[in-house]
């Protein structure tokens, strides 16, 4: 079945579409490659949406036909003016494999280059590293990303040149 998608800039309307998301496809899609250890620290940390991220016009939701948000995810431009980072990623649960994370992550290299970026940094899960490496990132050190004081995760520090 083809999935027929729109992908737009968030507003801040989605924010509940989009914690709703995040809380249900992240303990999904995460489980296999982190241990319940990890796990019930960090989701209570990632599984929300950053509220700040639906005012910059650079991060994207993907909408179904009937308008429901099945993915999200965008950048932002760090502090010296060449590089972003890719931020808050995330698809549907029921979704996967279906192109929406090509979809708005071709959205998002676009519109990273256009703005005059060089680069895209990102810290991969280790469950989207693959995905990440299908669109040209690369890298493989895993480091502890702190969530909070006293809160790691484990990530994958990947890049891609624009």
């Amino acid at each position: 079945m083809d999935l027929t998608l729109t992908v737009r800039p968030a507003h801040p309307g989605d924010l509940g579409a989009l914690d709703a998301l995040l809380a249900r496809a992240y303990p999904r899609l995460l489980a296999r490659d982190y241990p319940p250890s990890v796990m019930v620290t960090a989701l209570p940390l990632i599984s929300r949406a950053n509220p700040e991220l639906l005012y910059c016009g650079t991060y994207f939701v993907a909408e179904d036909a009937e308008g429901v948000i099945v993915g999200a995810g965008g950048w932002t431009r760090k502090r010296y003016r060449h590089s972003g980072d890719v931020r808050h990623v995330v698809t549907s649960e029921r979704h996967t494999r279906r192109g929406i994370g090509r979809a708005i992550l071709e959205r998002t290299i676009a519109t990273a280059r256009d703005a005059g970026l060089a680069q895209l940094d990102c810290a991969a899960t280790r469950t989207a590293a693959p995905f990440y490496r299908a669109l040209g990132f690369t890298g493989d050190r895993e480091y502890l990303l702190e969530l909070r004081p006293g809160i790691t995760f484990p990530a994958i520090e990947m890049r891609r040149p624009l």
